[in-house]
């Protein structure tokens, strides 16, 4: 089975249990590192997630994998936090993160940039803006490449 169809089942299994008790999706990651298969489930909730989150979680999902069995390679499971400088994978994960600190690359260059490190000061009309020093950069979003949180030292 292909990696973005083992992804979506693996989300649509987890998705209702993760609603239920208060947990937000943030991705899934099927991925051969070496020899070895990876399918990373990556959760948050308000206030942070703990290893026991971790654990109830890992313990459904791998009940709900052993009866449904979409996975045909023997893989290690890792439910895990995204971490401190997380993805911002949809445009709703953007939206949240408006007044923090983002890191942002671009398919091509704006401003001469292509990555855009500072604070994201707003996420409206399909356009993020990034404010680095005295300088504020208009980003479309559809020529993000990738988002993340950023810790700025």
């Amino acid at each position: 089975m292909s990696t973005p169809k083992i992804k979506s089942i693996v989300e649509e299994m987890v998705q209702p249990y993760l609603l239920e008790h208060g947990f937000e999706l943030v991705d899934v990651e099927y991925v051969k590192e070496g020899s070895n298969w990876f399918l990373r489930v990556f959760v948050d909730k308000d206030g942070g997630i703990d290893l026991d989150d971790c654990s109830m979680i890992s313990e459904f999902l791998s009940q709900k994998l052993d009866e449904n069995d979409p996975v045909t390679d023997a893989y290690f499971l890792e439910v895990s936090s995204p971490g401190a400088e997380r993805p911002l994978k949809k445009a709703q994960d953007v939206a949240k993160a408006v007044g923090k600190n983002v890191f942002v690359t671009t398919y091509e260059p704006i401003s001469g940039l292509k990555e855009f490190e500072g604070k994201l000061v707003s996420f409206e009309n399909d356009e993020l803006t990034v404010q680095i020093g005295n300088k504020t950069y208009t980003l479309p979003y559809a020529k993000v490449a990738g988002a993340r949180l950023a810790i700025i030292f």
